[in-house]
């Protein structure tokens, strides 16, 4: 009988083939597309039945939460981690963003996921031959790179899931950093969402409570958008023009590589070069003379800013994507160090919020900071969490428990970075998966989004300094503030109603003094530990 089914399986699978190939306005890329798809189906399939035939046989017979569940289910998590990631790597592409993808989602994905994927992900991607990197210019630009510039490294300085970067030098002498598309990731994109769709809804299928379809839904939605390198090269540039129209105060902070158009395609992306230090790298930037904590304040506003006011939003920013450099033409100097300027790469992924959902977010975390038990549950259904799971979201988005969130405190919402914290969240992330997992169905994929990008910056914060500071939960108060009130001015321009807003901006901001006085009590603690 599997011998019939599967040799049925197959004349069907070819027969759509040849098919598809004879059909097709590009016969040869459809042919690329049919040639690829078997051994990455076959791959994704015997992973995703694997992976569930261990959980089932693992906990069989085990009493749940018991220290023997407990123990199967942990050693079950890490076993499937591993395969996810070696179908990540042998597959490439878009598997390699989905791990991307998966290393971000702390608390939200078990801790074996995460943990596994952020050691590899982004660290180990694929590398395109040299030959490969002519193909794609041949095919682009109608010459090779050692034509169209004076100077090209043929080894990569850095590779990343869907492209990598090489040094090169311009006729006129300037030197750039130029992105190149790995070859043939446009065919195989396709195939790639498409399989891992037919593998997650199987999970779901066996597995109710694995409800991942959207990070499917969101990966569609993105990977066209970044595998358009000129999108990317538009996103750059209209980031800085939001810095310096919507938050010039800090505009000059802010830096994003000058793009070069003329040598520039869909699949070809030159920029300028930026020698900067990573945003982890700690005893660079502490060898620039610039402290550690002015970094993470400059990453904790830009995004303030760009989240709240600009509206369009950078969603991946984990540590590859941002740099750190003094400054330029700076004479100023905080406590002795330099003032930071952060240097934003790789803008492929960017998400709108539209006017409602942005002064709804902004209303939430200022409801957060506040410690507002009324506004928190008000925004938190607006934004499609549910009368039942606001609670939940507003854990997930500040990594506290309840108890914490609602805390009158100033400094309720400060992550220390310990073990204590740590552990009491994976407890936490445990005890409410299925929850969790129901608050993600439920949300807008761009809600789902802005989590990624707080745990991205979550992440960066405590390479930085061992958690979130004070000052960051000032900074996002301040940011979500300026934007709640500049709407409710625009709504209605009545003398009574704007004198209300202008008192409820008055108590906002005794709130904030109130908040500065207890930074400046934490502050020398914070210089002495810097």
């Amino acid at each position: 009988m599997w011998r019939r089914a599967a040799t049925a399986a197959l004349a069907l699978g070819a027969g759509a083939g040849a098919h598809a190939i004879a059909t097709s306005e590009d016969p040869a890329r459809t042919l690329k597309i049919c040639r690829h798809l078997p051994p990455r189906l076959l791959r994704d399939s015997v992973a995703a039945a694997t992976i569930a035939f261990d959980y089932q046989y693992s906990l069989w017979g085990l009493q749940p939460d018991s220290p023997a569940w407990l123990s199967a289910k942990h050693d079950a998590h890490l076993r499937s981690a591993n395969r996810l990631q070696e179908l990540c790597f042998r597959n490439g592409g878009i598997y390699i963003k989905l791990g991307q993808h998966i290393a971000q989602l702390e608390y939200v994905l078990p801790q074996e996921y995460v943990q596994t994927m952020r050691e590899s992900m982004l660290k180990r991607c694929p590398v395109s031959s040299y030959e490969d990197v002519r193909g794609v210019f041949k095919k682009e630009i109608g010459e090779l790179p050692e034509t169209v510039f004076a100077e090209f490294d043929p080894v990569p300085i850095a590779s990343a899931s869907l492209a990598q970067v090489h040094a090169a030098t311009t006729h006129d002498g300037k030197k750039v950093a130029v992105k190149v598309q790995h070859d043939h990731l446009l065919d195989t994109s396709v195939i790639d969402i498409a399989t891992v769709d037919l593998v997650v809804n199987a999970l779901n299928y066996i597995f109710p409570t694995f409800d991942y379809r959207w990070l499917v839904d969101e990966i569609r939605e993105s990977a066209p958008k970044e595998l358009d390198f000129l999108c990317e090269a538009q996103n750059s540039e209209r980031c800085l023009v939001n810095f310096r129209k919507l938050s010039p105060h800090i505009a000059n902070s802010i830096y994003t590589p000058k793009v070069y158009w003329n040598l520039s395609t869909s699949r070809i992306l030159t920029m300028e070069y930026i020698d900067a230090k990573e945003v982890t790298d700690v005893k660079g930037i502490k060898d620039l003379g610039i402290r550690p904590v002015d970094v993470s304040n400059l990453v904790n506003k830009a995004f303030a800013e760009m989240i709240f006011k600009h509206g369009f939003v950078h969603c991946d920013p984990h540590a590859a994507n941002m740099m750190i450099r003094p400054l330029p033409q700076d004479s100023k100097k905080w406590f002795g160090s330099k003032r930071p300027q952060l240097v934003l790469l790789d803008h492929g992924l960017y998400k709108e919020l539209d006017h409602a959902t942005r002064i709804n977010y902004a209303s939430l975390w200022k409801a957060l900071v506040r410690a507002d038990q009324n506004g928190i549950k008000e925004y938190s259904i607006k934004l499609g969490a549910g009368e039942d799971l606001h609670a939940l979201f507003a854990g997930v988005l500040t990594m506290r428990p309840w108890e914490r969130v609602i805390d009158p405190s100033f400094g309720h919402l400060v992550l220390d970075g310990n073990n204590t914290d740590h552990s009491e969240m994976q407890m936490y992330a445990n005890l409410y998966f299925p929850q969790i997992s129901e608050l993600l169905r439920r949300l807008p994929n761009v809600i789902l989004l802005m989590l990624k990008t707080n745990d991205c910056l979550r992440a960066v914060n405590h390479a930085l300094v061992g958690g979130s500071t004070p000052e960051s939960f000032e900074i996002i108060a301040r940011a979500s503030s300026e934007a709640v009130f500049e709407a409710k001015r625009m709504e209605k321009r009545f003398f009574l109603y704007r004198f209300i807003i202008w008192l409820e901006e008055l108590l906002n901001e005794l709130h904030l003094f109130g908040m500065k006085l207890w930074l400046h009590y934490q502050q020398p603690r914070r210089i002495l530990a810097g």
